[in-house]
């Protein structure tokens, strides 16, 4: 076991996938010799050369329709956009071709391509960089979307994403990066995609997040520890999801407040509300409540401490549960 933070295990997995498949390729704005804006790549291009590391033009449409037709004809591409909010230009390919070629193929071709991406708040990032984004991709059949909350998930979720025969959405919370270290295998391992993980199992509420809004949700039923007795469920991946973690929580506690970063309206929380209403509904002692970022734009850094979910709200949506 090694202590790493979770860059350290992204850069860990693919390295070690690049080692083990000579399939496995990394492409993206300035990931070569530069080793990318966060050094994720870092000493990858020195390891493996031009060849299987190599920088591209400033066109996120480029990178990932190049990425497809890669994908399609053998390769294993690792596909970085610099940031999430730069995703928009590469929407048409990622949602209409990558999502789409098993289904449009009959079965014929596959889309074995990883597009990983930092996003999220906290660290003061200017227009475009912090925006979470995953309800848009959640709504395109075919697409895998993870979103890791510490090391040791994302070196497995990583290293399975890229074994994985279909496309999948690697989103990185960028203010957890270098946040903290923790123990992660220094051998390669896979944690399966669509597994869920009780972060801290109790009895009274339910609170589901995945990404940066984990280590809050778990800090807070620390705090709360004595008056109400949480439970924290981390779902790693939004797709596939894990239904059955979910229900048997709400189940046991009949209270659920759902925490994301991104904006309320048609976030991926109303999905999982929803799915509860239909599932579960008379397993419920109260409504269920969302503590999310704000119907607008990602704000300017002054105020994002405020828009995102924080521990003031989220503790009043835990008291406004057990008040009913």
């Amino acid at each position: 076991m090694a202590e790493m933070t979770m860059i350290q295990a992204i850069h860990d997995a693919m390295r070690q996938e690049m080692e083990r498949d000579e399939r496995v390729i990394v492409l993206g704005e300035d990931v070569g010799k530069n080793g990318g804006v966060f050094r994720a790549t870092d000493g990858l291009f020195e390891q493996f050369g031009e060849a299987r590391v190599f920088d591209t033009p400033l066109a996120e449409s480029g990178i990932i329709g190049t990425s497809i037709g890669l994908a399609a004809n053998g390769f294993r591409p690792i596909a970085e956009i610099q940031f999430l909010g730069f995703v928009y230009q590469a929407m048409d390919q990622l949602a209409a071709q990558a999502a789409r070629l098993r289904f449009r193929s009959a079965g014929r071709f596959t889309c074995p391509l990883v597009v990983r991406s930092p996003y999220g708040g906290g660290v003061r990032t200017p227009e475009l960089h912090s925006d979470a984004l995953e309800g848009l991709f959640a709504h395109s059949p075919g697409l895998k979307i993870v979103m890791p909350s510490n090391a040791y998930d994302a070196k497995g979720l990583f290293i399975s994403a890229i074994r994985d025969e279909d496309p999948v959405l690697f989103l990185e919370p960028m203010k957890l990066y270098r946040a903290f270290r923790m123990e992660v295998p220094e051998e390669p391992y896979e944690i399966p995609l669509g597994k869920a993980r009780v972060v801290k199992e109790g009895e009274d509420v339910t609170i589901i997040s995945w990404g940066a809004s984990v280590p809050l949700a778990a800090k807070i039923a620390e705090e709360m520890k004595g008056k109400v007795d949480i439970e924290v469920i981390d779902l790693r991946s939004l797709q596939p999801l894990d239904w059955d973690t979910i229900y048997s929580s709400v189940s046991k506690t009949g209270r659920v407040m759902i925490v994301h970063e991104a904006v309320k309206t048609n976030g991926f929380g109303a999905e999982i509300a929803a799915l509860i209403g239909e599932r579960a509904l008379f397993s419920l002692s109260a409504p269920i409540v969302r503590i999310t970022g704000y119907d607008t734009p990602y704000p300017v850094p002054s105020v994002e401490d405020d828009w995102l979910p924080n521990a003031a709200r989220m503790i009043e949506g835990v008291q406004m549960l057990m008040r009913y």
